[in-house]
Formats: C-alpha cells, sequence, structure tokens
C-alpha cells in the first residue's frame, strides 16, 4: 500500500471515528467517512494490550495485505479505520480475511441506508 492511501495524522484519526459510519463483527471494527479525494485512504489500528511491537505490526501487516488484496471492490472515495479486536489473536489468516471482506460489503449497504434515512 503507497503512503498517499494511509490515514496517518491523529486529527484524521478522531474526525473519522467521531463523525464516520461504524460496523462491528468479531474481529475488526471499521469506521468510514467519506473524503474528497480520488481514491479510498485506510488507517490501521492495534492496541498495545493486545501484543508488542513486532505482534502490531505483523496484523497491521496482514491487514495490509488484505486491503491490497481487495482493494479494486471498495473504490469509492472514502476514509477507513480498521481496529483490530482482541478475538483477532491467533486466527487464521483466511479468516480474518473473509470476515474483513464480510464487513466491508456490510460497510457499503450501511451507508446508502444511512443516506436514505437523512
Amino acid at each position: 500500500m503507497r503512503k498517499l492511501y494511509i490515514v496517518k495524522t491523529n486529527r484524521d484519526f478522531e474526525n473519522i471515528i467521531k463523525n464516520g459510519f461504524c460496523l462491528k463483527n468479531k474481529y475488526y471494527i471499521i469506521h468510514s467517512l467519506p473524503n474528497e479525494l480520488p481514491y479510498d485512504r485506510f488507517g490501521i489500528s492495534v492496541s498495545k494490550k493486545l501484543g508488542n511491537a513486532v505482534f502490531r505490526n505483523t496484523y497491521k501487516r496482514k491487514i495490509r495485505s488484505i486491503i491490497d488484496k481487495y482493494k479494486k471492490n471498495y473504490v469509492n472515495k472514502k476514509d477507513y479505520i480498521i481496529i483490530l479486536r482482541k478475538e483477532a489473536i491467533n486466527m487464521p489468516y483466511d479468516l480474518l480475511e473473509r470476515e474483513f471482506f464480510s464487513l466491508i460489503n456490510n460497510n457499503k449497504k450501511g451507508l446508502n441506508n444511512e443516506k436514505e434515512k437523512k
């Protein structure tokens, strides 16, 4: 994933979490908010409570790999914050991939439903 597609600043993280649409499952919490850029951006958060820096970076690399693999499926000009939950520890990669993809697809549906309510 190129640096262009990464949410880096704390202010952006807070804005997306506070004002964005949120979906959760057993392994992830995903916040999303439309942006005004011609591409999607992703921020990944793995808590210090889950493990040391080596552990956190390993899981961030796994999530980045999943994002790169399915990037074409969710090109919709949004910012995403992906938070890994404790239950995701020691889960096989293919299960994490499947759960992430299902949650992203639900996120598309959820945002469309939220627009209709307004």
